[in-house]
């Protein structure tokens, strides 16, 4: 009996609310269900008004065994933009767009610098899928190819400090089987298309249904995001 959330980014009234509703209730500092627990699928940073708070309940559910939590494509990114390299700089550029994204995370540790970087810790512990017996999860795709790849280089289901120093080396295995397990698989789009993403970002690639055969599908129907200015026709070989 397990509740799939996902994709918090801050916002941890709804949160609540979404946990009231299912049925869980506050015991010991922790929301609890007397016959099921949570599996979050990561993303609880930046965005939203309460991000700390909502990693105050996430890191609380998964400490008294009520929720298991996954890393997202956000958490990784908060480690890389922390992470120094070693010739200056940061593993994840401060570019303007990427500071923009970790704005409001930054923003709301404001003077707490500690306890910041005391939840970039518990990022690391997170794993990046998860397999039982009955179901799988993961944040973005589950490729097989790449999580059979991970299950023998990441150590307990976990990215390592010198794993993440790896994972940013474009081209690499490992940077590839992260960026679409984290992110999904993406396709160009048509020439002279683009869109803007939720943080304001124009991209020329969208995310695709890993799921589907391309072959049997147009650039619409392929694409996570309904874009409506998408053509309705077969996908290019070279996409």
């Amino acid at each position: 009996m397990i509740d799939f959330i996902g994709d918090i980014h801050g916002h941890a009234d709804k949160l609540e609310a979404l946990l009231l509703k299912l049925g869980y209730k506050i015991i010991n500092g922790s929301y609890k269900h007397p016959d099921r627990k949570v599996l979050f699928v990561g993303d609880y940073i930046d965005r939203g008004p309460k991000i700390k708070e909502t990693l105050e309940i996430v890191r609380a559910m998964v400490d008294s065994d009520n929720a298991i939590a996954l890393m997202g494509n956000h958490e990784y990114n908060a480690l890389c933009f922390h992470f120094q390299e070693t010739e200056g700089g940061h593993l994840r550029k401060h570019l303007i767009k990427n500071i923009i994204q970790h704005y409001e995370t930054l923003k709301q540790f404001q003077n707490q610098q500690k306890e910041y970087e005391a939840y970039l810790d518990w990022f690391k512990t997170l794993p990046l899928y998860y397999e039982g017996e009955t179901f799988r999860a993961v944040h973005a795709c589950w490729d097989y190819n790449n999580i059979n790849y991970l299950k023998n280089t990441l150590v307990n289901d976990r990215l390592t400090d010198e794993l993440i120093y790896q994972s940013v080396k474009l081209g690499t295995t490992l940077n590839e089987a992260i960026d679409q397990t984290l992110k999904g698989k993406e396709m160009k789009m048509p020439e002279g298309l683009f869109f803007m993403d939720k943080d304001g970002t124009q991209r020329t690639e969208i995310r695709i249904k890993w799921w589907g055969n391309p072959t049997l599908m147009t650039y619409k129907s392929i694409s996570v995001e309904p874009l409506d200015n998408l053509p309705e026709q077969p996908i290019e070989a070279s996409a």
